[in-house]
């Protein structure tokens, strides 16, 4: 215990690794036991991550629990590890959402071990990002997260679906969605590494706390490499900008998340809304606020444009789509755009009190959003395995053949629009009360896109669940069944913090504000 207390991150962090190694030497046939085994191995991370935020000091400044340790001493890179209110939100996120996704994946029958233990190390890619304290061990965790998200989407996605390439080349759809989230998520990486790396040049070093001081402290009209090191400072943000912004997805960056969400497994679906596409948001909150507060500044509006376009536009499309995972998957678009709002609008005033407000919304909207947009790509998952159809327009007054289920879905789906008294409302709120006075145009023009969020969410639950009753599923062979006791155990726990955070928001939001108050304190 002793060394589980000393040890608690690095722990937290390569456990489901070592449960992998384990499924790793299990019986293939042994499906019920494997299946067992990886939900109880990732249960002991989120139970160590409760005990981590009972032990969190929330009034101290600062990362807390740091472990370093030799890694690559010849470039001055350690693997230092450590927690602020930031990356402790997030890695109780990461850790939540993982056994709920494998609980979700107990109907998954092909090649059980594999995909039990992809997640298992996806998992780990996720909390290194949350969790590293040096630039290089940062971003080898954020490649590694990719590895195993493209062979779920390769492997277990959708088998049926083509898609035609240029010259009339027709691909699977799932290929074709994987390697689409590889190269895109890749390219955007590269100008990621190659700023790092001149970090390291310059400094000898890639600890985060320390280049926080040096990188700040340069003088404007200080010549590196032959440049100033405001030109130099501006590229490495616009390099850093772009990572991030193809991961969050921000507007035009997006076209990838749809095709990803569409052709993944349910639960694959799960982790990519919940957790992936918060490394992005994190990257901006992490690195380059702190970073490059001065560019942020300057470039703040261009900020604040492309997150309401993100908000209007994926509204728009959302409620343009007739396939109901590609509405969810769209309003991923519009409610993470609420997210880059809030950073921008802290970037104009970095330090002042409406600032702060709409960092705090942004990072709660993080948290919230992961489990609404889990809850509801679970839920399209469940009535998928049921009819084998996402077409709205196939469904229709499913109500009375399905009340659980139709009852689980309008609360998940309230959460997300943001209702009064659930947790999605809370967030938005303070991310608009925040943004409102330092970008009062692009906040007023994102209400547009925020009023056709509760358009595509009455038209998905009006579509599926009122109107005519499509007869073919009360009847024979395709009679719909209602949402089971396993499926309910996935949702109980993300309805439970929908209520709560809505109810009583305070108990997440102390924990942020004290990070969001010490990231520009440096």
């Amino acid at each position: 215990m002793d060394f589980i207390s000393t040890h608690l991150l690095t722990t937290i962090l390569f456990f489901p690794v070592l449960a992998a190694l384990v499924i790793f030497f299990l019986p293939g046939d042994q499906v019920k036991t494997i299946r067992w085994t990886a939900l109880l191995a990732s249960l002991i991370p989120l139970g160590l991550t409760i005990f981590l935020w009972a032990q969190f000091t929330q009034t101290a400044g600062g990362f807390q629990f740091q472990e370093t340790y030799p890694w690559y001493e010849a470039i001055h890179s350690s693997f230092h590890v450590g927690v602020d209110g930031l990356s402790l939100t997030m890695v109780l996120l990461t850790t939540l959402l993982t056994p709920l996704a494998i609980l979700a994946s107990f109907s998954i029958t092909d090649r059980v071990k594999a995909y039990m233990m992809l997640f298992l190390f996806l998992e780990t890619g996720m909390l290194g990002v949350f969790v590293a304290m040096d630039l290089l061990i940062f971003f080898v965790f954020w490649e590694i997260g990719l590895v195993p998200m493209y062979f779920l989407i390769n492997q277990w996605g959708s088998p049926k679906g083509e898609r035609e390439l240029w010259g009339g080349m027709k691909v699977s759809a799932r290929n074709y969605a994987s390697l689409k989230f590889l190269i895109y998520t890749m390219a955007g990486s590269l100008g990621l590494l190659l700023a790092i790396q001149m970090l390291g040049v310059l400094f000898q070093n890639y600890d985060l706390a320390y280049l926080y001081q040096q990188w700040n402290a340069l003088s404007p009209d200080t010549v590196l490499m032959g440049m100033s090191a405001a030109t130099v400072k501006t590229v490495a943000f616009w390099a850093f900008v772009i990572a991030f912004a193809v991961k969050v997805p921000v507007w035009p960056f997006h076209t990838w998340l749809p095709d990803a969400h569409t052709e993944a497994p349910t639960a694959g679906s799960m982790l990519l809304a919940g957790v992936l596409l918060k490394l992005g948001a994190y990257g901006f909150l992490r690195l380059v606020l702190p970073l490059y507060p001065q560019q942020s500044h300057d470039y703040a509006g261009w900020l604040a444009f492309l997150a309401t376009m993100a908000i209007v536009f994926g509204a728009f499309a959302a409620y343009g789509q007739k396939d109901f995972k590609r509405l969810v998957a769209y309003s991923s678009i519009n409610h993470m755009g609420f997210v880059l709002l809030g950073i921008a609008a802290a970037a104009t005033a970095i330090g002042t009190q409406d600032a702060t407000i709409a960092l705090n919304g942004a990072v709660m909207q993080m948290f919230n959003h992961g489990l609404s947009a889990a809850g509801m790509f679970f839920l399209v998952g469940v009535i998928y395995e049921r009819t084998h159809t996402r077409n709205l327009d196939d469904f229709g007054g499913l109500f009375p053949l399905v009340p659980i289920y139709g009852g689980i879905l309008i609360f998940t789906s309230m959460a997300s629009l943001g209702l009064p008294g659930l947790n999605g409302f809370v967030s938005e709120f303070l991310v608009v009360r925040g943004s409102l006075p330092l970008l009062p145009v692009f906040t007023a023009i994102s209400m547009l896109g925020l009023l056709f969020t509760g358009a595509y969410i009455l038209k998905g639950i009006r579509k599926v669940l009122h109107g005519p009753l499509n007869e073919i599923w009360a009847h024979g062979e395709h009679r719909l069944t209602e949402i089971n006791t396993r499926e309910i155990v996935v949702m109980t726990p993300l309805m439970v913090l929908m209520l709560f955070l809505g109810i009583w928001p305070m108990s997440l939001l102390d924990v942020i504000n004290k990070a969001m108050l010490m990231l520009f304190s440096h």
